[in-house]
């Protein structure tokens, strides 16, 4: 089955003004791409999101939150629900970032509660698993992202609305890059579990990506693997030379 690629950019806490955002997508409209050919899905801060998201969308990406609550309305100081997205039409969201899970702990429970809000709102999410370097050498990679899957495929009904971003944790924003080969296993392991814990079906159509330390200059290589759908591109989204992977993936 044919999977339409898609590269999210997560900006984290970046940039830090609004103008230097501004410019950004401004350099990116030198660089057209196909949107048709390709999901270009942009995650700025939350804060920036109201002022950036006219121009991103008309560059042809699409917006998404870095984060959601696992609750819905009410006395939740500092959260934003599902339903909030949906009414500042704001189509993704990220869920389960190692850095959520790592720094704020967040659980596997706290990330399928997530799963779940946006499933039930229409949300889609570029559901984030990973590993540790620790959890590599030991070669416990395949049973963490079982493990994280695993707490949200019961909450999953709608999987044409989950992308999978596989992260080695121990890639992201260090300069290491799983190789082309390891990346390919990992992700041809993850679709295996999935047609075992779900079904065939779900495992040949849902999307998934890889991320961790992604550039210009390796993603060629990965985007050539038959299980590799695109990309998470952490600090390499914050450049103009973002739309190079881009207009790598469209073909």
């Amino acid at each position: 089955m044919a999977r339409k690629p898609i590269v999210g950019g997560n900006w984290k806490s970046n940039p830090a003004k609004l103008a230097e955002a501004t410019s950004l997508v401004d350099a990116w409209k030198a660089k057209p791409f196909d949107a048709s050919k390709v999901d270009m899905v942009v995650c700025p801060t939350a804060l920036h999101i109201p002022f950036l998201k006219g121009s991103l969308e008309a560059l042809g990406a699409q917006v998404c939150a870095q984060n959601v609550s696992a609750t819905g309305f009410g006395a939740f100081t500092g959260e934003w629900s599902a339903d909030h997205l949906v009414d500042a039409a704001i189509p993704w969201t990220l869920i389960g970032h190692s850095e959520r899970r790592r720094l704020y702990g967040e659980t596997d429970e706290v990330t399928a509660a997530k799963v779940e809000q946006c499933q039930k709102a229409g949300i889609k999410v570029m559901l984030c698993i990973g590993e540790l370097l620790e959890e590599r050498e030991s070669g416990k990679t395949d049973e963490v992202n079982k493990r994280q899957l695993a707490a949200c495929i019961p909450k999953i009904t709608k999987w044409e609305d989950i992308v999978i971003a596989y992260e080695p944790v121990w890639a992201i924003g260090t300069g290491k890059v799983a190789t082309p080969e390891q990346a390919e296993e990992t992700h041809a392991n993850i679709r295996a579990y999935l047609a075992t814990a779900v079904s065939a079906d779900v495992a040949s159509s849902v999307r998934i990506q890889y991320g961790g330390s992604v550039s210009p200059d390796n993603c060629k290589e990965l985007i050539g693997k038959p299980n590799i759908d695109g990309f998470l591109v952490g600090g390499a989204s914050l450049k103009p030379t973002f739309m190079d992977i881009i207009t790598a993936c469209q073909g």
